[in-house]
């Protein structure tokens, strides 16, 4: 495939150097001062260098990158989560024969996923992502690439059996709006998954962080039976990002493993685990909160998931309500995977004891959870300023029991 990224970088290189660090839209107002510079294009390479440095570091450390335009840079992976796409696959292949990549992109999953392997296939319908990719995959030094402009799933019918195969379907309808349900993105998986499996060792899905796990893993184990074998929820900075779906053809899963993970931070339970497990112990009355002396807060993941009864399987923790998603210990869990917080005090709403237990702090990071108030309203009750060392947290025991918890912030683990 032609490369004309390169020859149209030569020309623009020290400008685009130049001006890497300047506002985009102040740049863009003072096209008219740079007649012999296709300002446009410089500005899509300035926009996507600045979006790049933090979201893909590796590739902003390459001067040549050709950046397309904004979307399919707002639509690509994180360096973070495509380096964990690497880590599933070392774990579950024994043959890195091929793979294909049957929704190219940007390519970024695809240029961590392609070294693992002897060759991979790069496919993608639009003419400029594949050109940019071709450019990409050589300044990156992938040299197993075979770019194919075209529809991923016709292409892989004329393949031969595959060690992977990873699909991104797009989630954007003919008018660019935002889809979600499995059936409105394209490609459609849910009719081919048979034909899939078959071409395949290994099917890796990525699929939007808005979609419910449970559902999914149903709608899935219809199409193809006993297939399902991971359920990924990948969350980076707490926020969730993927809902990435494993299939394996080699075996029969009748267990489906489900992996929280939050930048380092992973819990894994599995779906029989969920079922048999009895629920998280709840408080009954604020009595029970004397001896507790940590606060707990699941990370993003754990949340998206709400795999709590195997949370607390596995940490000695009770939860202050059924709906709450905040739980207390009688000690410090260092690896409980979210944020942990050392109760200084725990009062009622009562205004005396507020008084008394607020007295010297003049201003505090507000949660409520399972309360009467937002953090807008009880921070303008107890008149206190945002920010600060000290973390509130507000919520409901029991049915009817208000409770505030003024804590301290001991550290994050993976928050």
């Amino acid at each position: 495939m032609k490369d004309e990224g390169l020859s149209i970088l030569n020309g623009l290189e020290d400008f685009i150097r130049e001006h890497r660090l300047d506002d985009v839209r102040q740049l863009a107002l003072q096209a008219s001062k740079y007649a012999d510079i296709d300002v446009p294009f410089a500005i899509q390479q300035i926009d996507g260098w600045q979006r790049a440095r933090t979201k893909l570091p590796s590739w902003a450390a390459h001067d040549d990158i050709l950046y397309p335009p904004h979307l399919a840079l707002e639509q690509c992976s994180s360096e973070v989560t495509a380096r964990y796409k690497t880590e599933i696959c070392l774990r579950l292949l024994q043959d890195f024969d091929t793979m294909a990549d049957l929704t190219g992109g940007m390519g970024v999953d695809f240029s961590f996923l392609a070294p693992l392997f002897r060759q991979a296939h790069y496919i993608e319908q639009q003419a400029h992502l594949c050109e940019a990719a071709q450019h990409n995959f050589q300044v990156l030094g992938i040299n197993n690439a075979t770019v194919t402009e075209g529809d991923g799933i016709e292409v892989l019918s004329h393949l031969p059996h595959q060690s992977l195969v990873f699909v991104d379907p797009a989630r954007r309808d003919s008018h660019g709006g935002r889809t979600f349900a499995i059936s409105d993105c394209t490609p459609d998986i849910l009719p081919v998954l048979p034909m899939l499996m078959e071409k395949t060792d290994l099917l890796m899905v990525k699929l939007s962080p808005m979609l419910d796990w449970h559902q999914t893993a149903i709608l899935l184990d219809a199409a193809c039976p006993g297939a399902l074998r991971e359920v990924h929820i990948v969350a980076t900075g707490n926020e969730c990002k993927e809902l990435l779906v494993v299939l394996d053809a080699r075996q029969h899963n009748p267990s489906v493993a489900l992996h929280c993970a939050n930048d380092d931070n992973r819990f894994v339970t599995n779906t029989q685990e969920e079922l048999v497990l009895p629920p998280c112990p709840t408080l009954s009355n604020i009595g029970e909160t004397a001896t507790a002396s940590w606060l707990y807060e699941p990370n993003a993941a754990i949340m998206k998931a709400g795999c709590f009864a195997a949370l607390a399987h596995h940490f000695p923790i009770r939860a202050l309500a059924d709906n709450s998603h905040l739980f207390v210990a009688d000690r410090h869990l260092p690896d409980f995977p979210g944020r942990q917080l050392h109760i200084l005090h725990t009062t009622t709403t009562n205004k005396k004891q507020l008084r008394e237990a607020l007295k010297g702090i003049d201003r505090a990071n507000i949660t409520v959870r399972n309360f009467p108030m937002t953090a807008d309203q009880l921070r303008r009750r107890l008149h206190l300023a945002d920010g600060g060392d000290t973390w509130l947290f507000a919520s409901t025991i029991g049915r009817r029991e208000h409770v505030i918890f003024i804590c301290e912030k001991f550290r994050s683990v993976g928050v």
